[in-house]
């Protein structure tokens, strides 16, 4: 009989993370751009990013909803395929784009899937839906995409009002949901006046509790089903500071792992914020690798008994490190080769 593989031989990923193995990762920050110059600057931009850092530190949403013109829609369509025909999909990083898309329940819809998704779905790596309220509206945007040719493309997801926020577990646990997303301006219009417009700030937005419990249910959600919490917009964009904070508390206590970005002045904060400290990297590495040749036998460091559950924690740590371009000690660097 064949011997097994020793623990110490497999990937960290493999033995500790079980069936959190097959959660979503994606980039810590989603940016979004509908004008056309914005959206050139953007994807050159990220190809910029990515030659320089060897990887993909955010992706580039092409947006249809709040981009195109009405009465304009068929044509932003077109400009929007247009763009993702032309980027470079031979370069040693290529392109994460997605695109948000018209609402199910906007007549340009089944259009926009049609016209993106049967002409170059294929390269995106989402479909934003926005304005979902139940799985009734995910299961008619998983049968557009399908029609369209892309059955394997996976949808974010916008959380928007008090009554998909009741929803929330049942629209993560759908499989081809990936991510969702906050949508911070309508969710506070959709209370007719109960809620404060300062409740819209970049301060007001974590002091309100019916905004906070929203934040809390939707990263609850998304987690349970492992999927990616998003976090919404700051408005405040040219107020960097203002952005880093903001990615940091939506990180540090709300549990998001991704947050959306207006501006290109918002990216480098919120991927900033979204980086472990380098001590805690260096605590992190130095577990794990212990761990390793211990073949994830329980260990002491500094004191502290460590097991698989806080080795899970700390290979995170690093997972996100990895991800955010931060540069890991030569100790664990070849996990990520």
């Amino acid at each position: 009989m064949p011997t097994p593989p020793s623990a110490s031989s497999r990937h960290p990923r493999e033995v500790l993370l079980g069936a959190q193995a097959g959660a979503v990762w994606l980039p810590a920050c989603d940016h979004y751009a509908g004008v056309e110059a914005r959206m050139r600057k953007s994807l050159a931009l990220q190809a910029e990013w990515s030659a320089r850092h060897g990887t993909c530190l955010f992706d580039v949403t092409l947006d249809c909803e709040d981009g195109a013109p009405v009465g304009g829609e068929a044509d932003h369509a077109a400009l929007v395929v247009e763009l993702v025909r032309g980027l470079d999909w031979a370069a040693p990083v290529p392109p994460r784009v997605g695109v948000r898309v018209h609402p199910v329940g906007h007549p340009a819809f089944e259009a926009d899937v049609a016209a993106i998704v049967g002409a170059v779905g294929a390269r995106l790596t989402h479909l934003m839906i926005p304005k979902v309220e139940s799985v009734a509206d995910v299961a008619r945007a998983v049968a557009a995409v399908d029609a369209a040719g892309a059955p394997a493309l996976p949808l974010h997801v916008l959380i928007e009002s008090p009554a998909a926020v009741h929803r929330a577990f049942d629209i993560a646990a759908q499989p081809r949901v990936a991510s969702l997303s906050f949508g911070l301006m309508d969710f506070v219009s959709a209370h007719g006046g109960a809620i404060p417009a300062a409740a819209m700030t970049v301060q007001g937005q974590f002091e309100h509790p019916l905004v906070c419990r929203a934040k809390l249910e939707i990263a609850s959600a998304a987690h349970a089903h492992g999927k990616v919490p998003s976090h919404c917009v700051v408005t405040e964009f040219r107020d960097r500071d203002a952005v880093r904070r903001a990615a940091e508390r939506a990180a540090g206590a709300f549990g998001y792992t991704r947050m959306w970005s207006i501006h290109p002045d918002q990216i480098e904060p919120i991927v900033a914020a979204f980086r472990p400290r380098p001590d805690e990297v260096e605590q992190a590495a130095e577990i794990i690798d212990r761990a390793a040749a211990a073949d994830w036998a329980p260990i002491s460091h500094q004191g502290h008994l460590h097991d698989r559950a806080s080795f899970r924690y700390f290979w995170q740590v690093l997972e996100r490190a990895h991800a955010t371009g931060v540069a890991l000690p030569e100790t664990v660097r070849g996990h990520f080769r």
